[in-house]
């Protein structure tokens, strides 16, 4: 495993922040972090990427947008590149993980982390680093992402996140969920106040009191 790694995966960045900023291995005043906002685009609430991008700046963090559906693969490696961390917000899952397939960002993405680059992911952006998403069909709708020929994802870790548990309005979903996968897989459920943190292989939850 490589002990470089550093995730921060949670329901909503907006209510962990102080966690992150407490966790997070590198100094965050005036570094720049690449704002993926894409899972975003099929949903109709979007208010928060407009809170995660807010909470970014509180902590002194530089924010660049970059959208992998419209941005050129270029663009794409040299944002991810240039950037000191990446952060990936919530929406459809799918939606998102057949954009970053699409461009070849999933690799870059996963590069980049494997590199020791510090990683945020909210609610989409954490259970796309599982290694399959198919049990976020109770949660997300797929048809969004027609594209999309496999639920493989970039399997960055064993486990697969559960976010929004017990937490508005997923509180059904959620334990439909773990009813459905909970036997199967080794489900991490987490609510808006927690965080799943990665460091190496060493994985721990947190809860903003």
């Amino acid at each position: 495993m490589n002990t470089s790694i550093f995730l921060f995966l949670c329901s909503s960045f907006a209510d962990v922040a102080p966690l992150f900023e407490q966790a997070c291995p590198i100094e965050l005043q005036g570094k720049v972090v690449t704002f993926i906002p894409t899972a975003s685009t099929p949903e109709s609430y979007k208010e928060y990427v407009k809170l995660g991008q807010e909470s970014l700046e509180e902590l002194g963090l530089k924010v660049t947008p970059l959208d992998v559906a419209t941005a050129s693969s270029e663009e794409i490696r040299s944002t991810l590149s240039e950037g000191d961390l990446i952060y990936i917000s919530g929406g459809n899952t799918f939606y998102l993980l057949q954009e970053l397939k699409r461009k070849g960002a999933d690799k870059l993405i996963q590069e980049e982390i494997e590199g020791g680059k510090p990683y945020i992911g909210e609610s989409a952006g954490a259970m796309i680093l599982a290694p399959s998403i198919e049990y976020v069909q109770l949660m997300d709708e797929t048809h969004v992402a027609s594209e999309l020929a496999s639920f493989a994802a970039l399997g960055l870790i064993s486990r697969y996140p559960l976010p929004h548990y017990r937490s508005f309005p997923f509180e059904n979903v959620g334990e439909e969920i773990l009813a459905t996968y909970g036997e199967k897989l080794p489900l991490v459920p987490i609510t808006n106040a927690q965080a799943i943190i990665v460091r190496g292989g060493e994985l721990t939850i947190v809860t903003k009191e």
